[in-house]
C-alpha cells in the first residue's frame, strides 16, 4: 500500500504567485501558490473560506487566514500565471537583495576539487571563474555594477542568477543548490 509522506514546511513569509479562488484538481476552496522569501521554495496553501489575496501580497505561513499548508510543490505544478509571476518576482527579488548575491560572489567556495560553486551559475566557466577569484582576492566586490566593471566579460549577472534559481526550482534532483533551500 502506498503511504503518503508528510511534508513539514518551515514557517516563513511567502510571496503570492497566484490566487485560485476555487482551488485546483482535488484541492477545493481558495488556494494560493507562493514562494518563500527566505528559502525560495514553492509552496501551495489553502486559505480559509472568505479570504482572498492578491498576486504580489506577502503573508506569513503562521497567519490565521491560512487553513492548511499543503506543502512544497514542484515547478511543473505551478499554473502558467504562477510561472510568469515567478519570473517577475525573481527580477525584483534579485535587485532588492543584491548584497546577498554579491556576498555569494565574495564567499563562494569549491564544492570538490573539480567544481566550484561559481561554475554552477550559467555563463561562468573556468576562465571566468579564475578571473572572479583573482579579482575578489585583491578586493571584495560591493555591487553587481562593480563586478561588471572589474570583469567586463561576465554578462548580465542578474539574469545568470535568475537562470540558476529557475534551474534549481525546475530540477529537484540537482545535486547542488546554491540559492533554493531544500532542508
Amino acid at each position: 500500500m502506498y503511504k503518503r509522506r508528510r511534508v513539514i514546511v518551515k514557517p516563513e513569509v511567502i510571496y503570492v504567485l497566484d490566487y485560485l479562488p476555487y482551488g485546483r484538481n482535488r484541492r477545493r476552496g481558495p488556494l494560493i501558490q507562493a514562494i518563500g522569501l527566505e528559502s525560495l521554495r514553492l509552496v501551495e496553501v489553502k486559505l480559509k473560506e472568505g479570504v482572498s489575496l492578491e498576486i504580489g501580497n506577502t503573508i506569513s505561513l503562521e497567519d490565521e487566514k491560512i487553513d492548511r499548508i499543503y506543502g512544497y510543490i514542484r515547478y511543473e505544478d505551478l499554473t502558467s500565471s504562477s510561472k510568469k509571476e515567478l519570473e517577475s518576482f525573481l527580477d525584483k527579488y534579485i535587485s532588492e537583495n543584491e548584497s546577498k548575491f554579491v556576498e555569494f560572489f565574495n564567499t563562494a567556495v569549491p564544492i570538490n576539487p573539480r567544481i566550484h560553486q561559481l561554475e554552477l551559475i550559467p555563463g561562468i566557466g573556468k576562465r571566468l571563474l579564475w578571473r572572479i577569484l583573482k579579482e575578489r582576492e585583491e578586493k571584495k566586490f560591493e555591487s553587481f555594477e562593480e563586478i561588471k566593471k572589474r570583469i567586463p566579460q561576465i554578462g548580465d549577472i542578474k539574469q545568470m542568477i535568475k537562470e540558476r534559481i529557475l534551474e534549481e526550482e525546475k530540477n529537484e534532483k540537482l545535486r547542488h543548490c546554491l540559492f533554493v533551500k531544500r532542508w
